[in-house]
């Protein structure tokens, strides 16, 4: 048996030394490798290199040809941590500020649960990713045969949630997180004097009155019981104090848990822009990338995972709210059944993506129990 006590104090040690020396998407070498290095110490198999900086542990145990995949993010954030903790990061200007640190942990406290005690039949992956905040890691590893070198039947993650109180588990099947569309509309015309608006073909007026346009994209094109938000978030223009644009570019994001919506979305957005851009004289371009897909989980995948938490979770939410923010693992699941979970990070944790975040240790033993539990459930033995 494995010694609880002995194992919190190594996922605490791992957390903090990867808290400490936090790597961006597609740079995680120093984290990858100190990954691969505590799965050999357990005796699985190791994969590096997937995708680039991906790492998969492969543990086999019986005769079963099933297969699961779990998957813990291992990428950091370009953040100048604040907070004066000891294990604060050491890398200027990045830092664990989403709780991947605390993800990898986890994961690796289930295989070392997995690796002593077994009690599943069949092949377990371990899938450690990178890159997952600008949403290039999950599809990077599937390009790189991710699926085809290491088959998986299901696949299963789980993210810390501040504000969830400690030992806690929520799901839901279907749709739990949004996919992120980002946009970049150009307005060019003809700058010039602020005092002879008339002798130019300014592109202020019409950029400020694009702002508002795209609004009514949301309040009068969706249908009011669909879920989606659109928001502008940089407006920059070539203008001075004294002289008017001729060029001004808007961007921003729009979430929602459907293609269709995405797409009608994109188009009321060339729609709007290019109409408007005819209106004033002036061209438009839109670029409209779709970054993150929507995650829905599969519903058996989804009531697998909630059952799982309940025999390790002082409280399980099978009907968590959907929420806009978006996850590379919907990647995955396009491809596989699977299902998505959060646990609690604990109600005083500071927000996701904040400089004060800190992922918080007490929830480690939970999350790699839980992640545990799944493998066996989903790889039980038969007679």
């Amino acid at each position: 048996m494995t010694d609880i006590d002995s194992l919190v104090a190594d996922m605490t040690e791992w957390r903090r030394d990867l808290h400490r020396h936090p790597e961006f998407g597609f740079e995680e070498h120093r984290t990858a490798g100190r990954v691969a290095d505590v799965l050999r110490e357990m005796g699985a198999e190791v994969s590096v290199g997937i995708g680039g900086t991906g790492v998969v542990g492969t543990l086999t145990r019986g005769r079963s040809n099933r297969a699961i995949g779990l998957r813990a993010d291992m990428d950091a954030l370009r953040i100048t941590e604040v907070a004066g903790r000891g294990w604060r990061s050491e890398t200027p200007g990045t830092m664990h500020a989403c709780g991947h640190d605390g993800h990898t942990a986890m994961l690796l406290g289930a295989a070392r649960l997995l690796a002593n005690e077994g009690g599943f039949d069949g092949t377990l992956h371990l899938i450690f990713q990178p890159a997952e905040e600008w949403g290039r890691g999950a599809q990077a590893m599937l390009d790189d045969g991710l699926l085809t070198r290491f088959p998986c039947d299901e696949v299963y993650g789980l993210h810390n949630m501040p504000g969830m109180p400690l030992g806690h588990t929520a799901t839901r099947a279907g749709p739990l997180m949004a996919a992120e569309d980002i946009f970049e509309i150009t307005l060019t015309g003809q700058g010039g004097h602020a005092a002879r608006p008339h002798a130019t073909r300014e592109v202020m007026v019409p950029a400020c009155a694009l702002v508002m346009e795209l609004q009514t994209i949301i309040a009068r094109k969706i249908d009011p019981a669909e879920i989606a938000v659109l928001s502008v978030t940089e407006f920059e223009t070539d203008g001075t104090r004294n002289a008017l644009p001729g060029r001004a570019v808007i961007r921003g994001d729009a979430r929602s848990y459907r293609r269709d919506i995405s797409d009608r979305i994109e188009a009321e957005m060339i729609r709007i822009a290019h109409g408007l851009a005819r209106q004033h004289g002036i061209e438009a371009q839109v670029s409209y990338s779709r970054e993150f897909v929507p995650l829905v989980n599969d519903p058996a995948a989804a009531e697998a995972l909630a059952k799982a938490a309940e025999a390790v979770s002082d409280h399980v939410d099978r009907d968590a709210p959907p929420i806009a923010a978006s996850e590379d693992f919907a990647r995955l699941l396009e491809h596989v059944p699977g299902a998505f979970g959060f646990i609690g990070n604990g109600e005083a944790s500071a927000p996701l993506h904040s400089p004060e975040y800190d992922f918080n240790d007490a929830a480690l033993i939970h999350g790699a129990r839980l992640f545990a539990g799944i493998a066996r459930q989903r790889l039980p033995y038969t007679a």
